[in-house]
């Protein structure tokens, strides 16, 4: 494997900028190298820069995780083995000591190696040179290793788990990667980053709002960048070429950490400033207005509902409670409840709202009695997404963007209301 000429270290945060300034000095060298950081943080990117920038950059880069390989594997993996050794070994081969001849070996996790293979990779360390599995005559290599780990190696070595002779063999160039909730100010370059990275055929690259950008740098990261990168994948996919605000992505979409902090800061925005109530008192009734003209009058006013007000007639689970958001993705903003009714509104102005309404929702005469409101509005909502599946001929997107909703969105609506056959 060849690393990487390009390998980037992005960001510029004082850590970051240290880190790369460390690399490069390190790189000179072809003395060990051990990486520690906690996981996702881009240890074997560092691997990667350290062998790039250095001398042996024309040789191989060959990677391999002590932790992953099995216990009875793991000699096997690294000095490798002649035929014959054991069952299966049908052919010689090269251990990943060998592959890396003439470059680097970055032993991932050695934390995680057994006992007994530590004692034969220290003697490899100092003598440079290996026994295959099987073999009767060693073979030597001149390899640079650069070691990784998530571990306290000293605290493994005073619990007994990590030899400390071989802790201070590989312990000569230490390089410590920063935990990204400790360097905030990297985010916006790797979201730019990784947005790049996961854009889809087709597609611009994923967008992110201050408020969200905000959200994000106030996120702990447990994952570190690897987490972060998964995230804006998982964007990428869900909400292709969109910018992102912090109403946008469902809470279920994100980690639990993430997605207190979107409850919090959707509790602190701002709710719209009361408007004049829709009853309120006029100094003339409009008996004699054409319906067109009494409903331009009449246009509703909203005020925002409290724990004070009266409740919201427009429930959770609501089939219409997606009209009542803004244009820019859909998203919902705060339910509004009608002003109650004042006690100085005559009949007259009642029954003329009352009017324009229903006619405005297509009933002439509200029927003796009475209707089904909720069903009355799931009707219209089903008959307003036949109409849009109709006018973009069954295309989903182009339908959502006409509705302004999100995709997902239209399409649980699709199959509530059971309009598969017309898209």
């Amino acid at each position: 494997m060849k690393a990487s000429a390009k390998t980037q270290i992005i960001g510029q945060s004082r850590a970051t900028q240290f880190l790369r300034e460390l690399i490069q000095t390190l790189a000179a060298s072809s003395s060990t190298a051990l990486v520690t950081g906690e996981s996702g943080t881009g240890k074997e990117l560092v691997a990667q820069a350290l062998h790039a920038q250095g001398p042996r950059a024309g040789g191989p880069f060959v990677p391999i995780n002590c932790g992953a390989i099995p216990r009875e594997l793991i000699e096997s993996e690294l000095f490798g083995h002649r035929k014959g050794a054991f069952t299966g070994a049908v052919a010689d081969r090269l251990g990943r000591f060998e592959l890396a001849h003439g470059g680097t070996l970055f032993l991932d996790e050695i934390g995680d190696l057994p006992m007994d293979m530590q004692v034969k990779l220290l003697r490899v360390l100092q003598e440079r040179c290996l026994l295959p599995v099987g073999g009767s005559r060693e073979v030597t290599v001149d390899v640079r290793v650069v070691a990784a780990t998530h571990k306290n190696l000293e605290s493994e070595v005073a619990a007994g788990r990590f030899r400390e002779d071989l802790y201070y063999r590989i312990n000569v160039l230490p390089i410590t990667t920063t935990a990204l909730r400790e360097r905030p100010d990297d985010i916006a370059a790797l979201l730019q980053f990784y947005a790049q990275k996961h854009t889809l055929p087709g597609n611009h690259p994923l967008k992110f709002a201050p408020d969200t950008l905000q959200m994000l740098q106030a996120y702990a990261w447990p994952g570190n960048v690897r987490e972060l990168s998964n995230l804006v994948d998982r964007f990428s996919t869900l909400f292709p070429s969109q910018t992102l605000q912090v109403h946008t992505v469902p809470a279920c979409m994100m980690p639990s950490g993430l997605a207190a902090l979107q409850a919090q800061r959707l509790s602190q925005m701002p709710t719209p400033a009361p408007q004049p109530s829709l009853f309120a008192a006029t100094s003339a009734p409009q008996h004699a207005l054409a319906p067109q003209e009494a409903l331009a009058a009449a246009k509703p006013h909203w005020t925002a509902a409290t724990s004070d007000d009266a409740e919201s007639p427009w429930a959770d689970n609501d089939p219409l409670s997606h009209l009542f958001a803004d244009s820019d993705n859909a998203a919902p903003v705060p339910r509004a409840a009608f002003a109650p009714m004042p006690l100085s509104a005559s009949n007259d102005e009642m029954s003329s709202v009352e009017e324009v309404i229903l006619l405005a929702q297509g009933i002439q005469t509200l029927p003796p009695d009475g209707i089904s409101l909720k069903q009355h509005l799931i009707d219209i909502e089903r008959n307003l997404i036949e109409q849009a599946l109709s006018r973009t001929q069954g295309n989903v997107s182009q339908t959502a963007k006409l509705l302004q909703l999100q995709r997902t969105t239209l399409i649980e609506k699709i199959n509530k209301y059971e309009l598969r056959g017309a898209a």
